[in-house]
């Protein structure tokens, strides 16, 4: 009788579900720490009296990060595995946290990026760990489902956390503005200094709660992942590879995250200074935010219903590409349109009026299209790659610089052009990572 042995990554459901619940715990975290961006972006564009250009530098110092410390964080998990490095990750945000205590004490810009940077970089050790992690937990064919349902638990808190910020930071925003307009000298000064301070409790209650995760995780078990063994047909097929970069699909699929996660942070930080310029006061256009991440929700839902039953994830991202067109054409081509309105719902015996705008609608439906991107493109990156996934992923963790850069460039459009004529830079991108769902990612050799 010929005895088989049990796939390496394979484990019991009791364990295999309480693995996804922890991962799922670390998702909730990026969320939460990313999505206050769009947030800090408008409010350190008048604590530290910045222009268009100058602001998005926080997109940039945040997700430049990933770029420098993606494959750093490589070398450290192959040191430290996956347990130990998500808990140095997570520590690292903590110290990121921190730092925004001295920012705002002497209310110094670099000081509050290099804080960004440092939270960006534990959020770096994080990825690299968490997404290879949850790829290879289960079936390849379900891979997609299982980060859409990470996706979930990242863009709850994304809903949430602009939310929490704002009302701590942006409470009389619009009365600050205009009253700055007309002080000068000390008492301005002393206005700008009081705005700075208000991140001091949110930053310092967030490292807080980072370190006893930090110490929860110490105390959790996770099972090893291993990435650097190949199964026998894999292997064969690998045998002539020498380089990562001999994998189009993965160097493809990098190209692709790049592209992706710019539309995506242009789509969710940029929307709460889109509606101010469009003149819906800061004390609305705050949660702008969180309604693209309530498209991004949804769209994750949508994900784990249909895929794979229904769709596969090759062709959900290029439906998502077609939507992410449509969407961002839309909010251009309707930006010349005075179509707002306030809308009013009763939660818990309270009354909340909602802004609406139609152009900022669709900005917001963003989130919906881009939703299933980063499921999609993850697996279809890193398939056969065999004993090169963990440098695989440390590219595709990389060219998160996507959220850095495209920011920074759809922030200058704004100061040369306006904030709806720099929409246009999402078009291009969207056609790429269409073509990669179509085309690109079935190619396997460059010959």
């Amino acid at each position: 009788m010929t005895k088989h042995k049990a796939p390496k990554n394979s484990q019991n459901p009791g364990n295999y579900f309480f693995s996804l619940t922890i991962i799922g715990l670390f998702f909730f975290i990026f969320g939460f720490v990313t999505w206050l961006n769009g947030v800090l972006i408008p409010y350190l564009k008048i604590a530290c009296q910045l222009n268009n250009f100058e602001s998005y530098f926080v997109a940039f110092a945040f997700y430049i990060s990933y770029f420098v410390m993606a494959i750093p964080s490589s070398l450290l998990l192959h040191k430290t595995g996956f347990k130990r490095g998500m808990a140095l990750g997570l520590l690292v945000m903590a110290v990121g946290a921190l730092i925004f205590i001295p920012a705002a004490w002497t209310r110094t810009y670099g000081l509050f990026l290099f804080g960004l940077f440092v939270m960006g970089t534990g959020l770096a050790i994080l990825q690299t760990a968490s997404n290879p992690y949850v790829t290879l937990l289960g079936p390849k064919e379900s891979a997609a489902k299982r980060i859409s349902i990470m996706g979930i638990c990242n863009k709850v808190a994304g809903v949430i956390s602009p939310l929490i910020l704002a009302a701590a930071i942006l409470g009389n925003a619009n009365e600050l503005t205009e009253k700055l307009k007309e002080m000068g000298g000390a008492e301005r000064i002393a206005e700008l200094n009081e705005l700075a301070s208000r991140v001091i409790v949110p930053y310092g209650i967030m490292a807080a709660i980072l370190v006893g995760l930090a110490m929860l995780v110490g105390f959790t078990h996770l099972p090893d992942i291993d990435t650097d063994e190949e199964d026998e047909v894999l292997a064969a097929v690998n045998s002539n590879k020498s380089s990562v970069l001999q994998f189009p699909q993965l160097v493809l699929g990098v190209f692709t995250i790049f592209l992706y996660v710019g539309v995506e942070v242009i789509a969710g930080d940029t929307i709460i200074s889109y509606g101010f310029s469009r003149g819906i006061p800061l004390s609305e256009a705050k949660i702008f935010t969180s309604y693209t991440l309530t498209g991004m929700v949804i769209g994750y839902i949508l994900g784990i219903l249909l895929i794979p039953r229904f769709i596969r994830q090759e062709n959900a991202l290029g439906i998502s590409s077609i939507l992410g067109l449509i969407f961002s054409v839309l909010a251009i081509f309707t930006a010349h349109l005075d179509v707002q309105s306030t809308f009013q719902i009763q939660l818990a015996g309270k009354i909340f009026s909602l802004p609406f705008d139609l152009s900022i609608f669709f900005i917001a439906m963003l989130g919906l299209a881009n939703a299933i991107m980063w499921p999609a493109i993850w697996p279809l990156a890193i398939d056969g790659l065999g004993r090169f996934t963990k440098i695989g992923s440390s590219l595709l963790i990389m060219a998160i610089a996507g959220g850095a850069l495209l920011p920074l460039l759809y922030g200058r459009l704004v100061d040369v052009f306006n904030a709806s004529q720099a929409y246009w830079i999402v078009v291009p991108c969207y056609f790429f990572i269409g073509y990669y769902a179509f085309r690109g990612h079935k190619i396997r050799s460059w010959v």
